[in-house]
């Protein structure tokens, strides 16, 4: 993980922490939290104020998500709104924490000011035991905290003050004035600078999560999907009216659903022409192909020549694998009729041809899903999945390693955004 480290493949994007002010509001956080506040003198931290520095120094890297559930999270400035979320038990955390920044931007920039905001993204739900643990939270709620409690004395002087405008004669009240002043010196004009978050429920939908080895759940109208393990606790259990449970290793019923539901893009010249999609694949595989069967060649160095020159070297070991020849079979078919049958392709390798329609809410949730049929796709996994292409990476060798580290550093981090454009359609 070294290498993954100093080449911000892990950890990367996040904010540095090491003015001391914000290290005492930090500890205050923690302190409330039960935790033991952090001696570190500088550390990052993502868009939940997570710590991979911290969770190390402590020996927890579930310090802010202590059960799965109810993510906690610290906010010292408003800028960790446009920074990743890097260790969760739930896809929807990052979006959830966007949605709460956003709408609540003026109270954020007003209270991180002079204070740390802290809490829990609550919701049911305290300890997820089954699946329908996971399908009886509906909405989260933002439990919101400051150290120094400047929301509850904003709260208390909004109260004074409407006393004050609707009670005859408070005015007359020299104690409740003179607690005003107080108030107002420590939280400012609330007329001018609103202090309290006003949006703090917000809608739990589609969502990936870790809990039971990994399990999807997709929310339409008329019925919510459940992707995962059939052992999973509470697999078909109950509800078979509004929730559908697929296996996860069914190829066929996991690709019906998203083809049915119109999640997904099929083959078509219009889109898979002009991206270069099959031609990634394809790049992706005979690269797994080549270090499998000679694991000390270095793949950084190989260039189209070279690649050409093995694959007419090993055509048989080439045509033994199958799916090389399957997606040049597939390119041929593209470029003279536009499209491909579905039905007609094998099931093992329909994922292999596929993406999330871009404008569908689902899109990354989709291509997460797809990613876990294209293990091969190193690139692919390490945009949608972070998690399985850590998990990935560590059963590499060294030599692979160091490939897919140059890899990535030459194609998705040389320009991320126009490489998931490129590919995926996504902004």
């Amino acid at each position: 993980m070294k290498r993954l480290y100093e080449n911000e493949l892990i950890y990367g994007r996040l904010l540095t922490i090491d003015q001391p002010h914000l290290i005492e509001r930090y500890n205050k956080a923690l302190k409330a939290f039960g935790i033991k506040p952090t001696e570190l003198t500088a550390f990052n931290i993502d868009k939940t104020g997570f710590s991979p520095q911290v969770a190390e120094e402590l020996g927890d890297y579930d310090y802010l998500d202590p059960n799965g559930i109810n993510r906690r999270f610290i906010i010292l400035t408003p800028s960790q709104v446009s920074l990743p979320v890097v260790h969760t038990r739930f896809s929807n955390t990052d979006a959830l924490m966007y949605e709460f920044y956003s709408d609540n931007m003026r109270v954020i920039n007003a209270l991180t000011i002079k204070d740390v905001i802290y809490g829990e993204i609550e919701d049911n739900v305290s300890v997820v035991n089954d699946i329908e643990d996971l399908l009886s939270i509906q909405q989260v709620e933002f439990r919101v905290l400051s150290a120094d409690d400047v929301i509850g004395k904003a709260n208390e002087l909004r109260g004074l003050a409407d006393r004050l405008k609707h009670t005859p004669d408070a005015w007359r009240d020299d104690d409740m004035l003179n607690r005003m002043v107080e108030l107002s010196k420590k939280v400012g004009d609330i007329r001018e600078n609103q202090m309290v978050p006003e949006h703090v429920v917000f809608r739990h939908n589609a969502y990936w999560t870790s809990h039971f080895e990994g399990a999807y759940v997709f929310v339409d109208e008329r019925m919510t999907t459940v992707i995962s393990d059939p052992d999973a606790p509470g697999f078909r259990r109950s509800r078979p009216w509004q929730v559908s449970y697929l296996p996860i290793g069914d190829y066929d019923k996991v690709f019906r659903f998203l083809v049915s539901s119109k999640r997904i893009e099929l083959p078509r010249a219009s889109w898979m022409e002009e991206t270069g999609f099959l031609e990634h694949r394809a790049e992706m595989i005979i690269r797994e192909i080549i270090h499998k069967a000679e694991p000390d060649v270095d793949l950084n160095k190989a260039d189209a020549v070279w690649l050409q020159t093995w694959l007419h070297r090993n055509a048989s070991l080439v045509n033994k694998d199958g799916r090389y020849p399957f997606l040049n079979q597939i390119k041929r078919e593209i470029a003279k009729n536009g499209r491909v049958d579905i039905n007609e392709i094998p099931e093992e390798y329909r994922f292999m041809l596929v993406r999330a329609k871009p404008d569908h809410p689902d899109a990354w949730l989709t291509n997460r899903l797809i990613c876990e049929f294209n293990r091969v796709d190193f690139v692919s996994r390490y945009i949608f999945n972070k998690q399985a292409f850590y998990d990935d990476y560590e059963e590499y060798d060294a030599q692979y390693r160091n490939h897919v580290v140059e890899t990535l550093k030459a194609t998705y981090l040389k320009d991320k955004a126009a490489l998931r454009a490129r590919l995926y359609g996504l902004d």
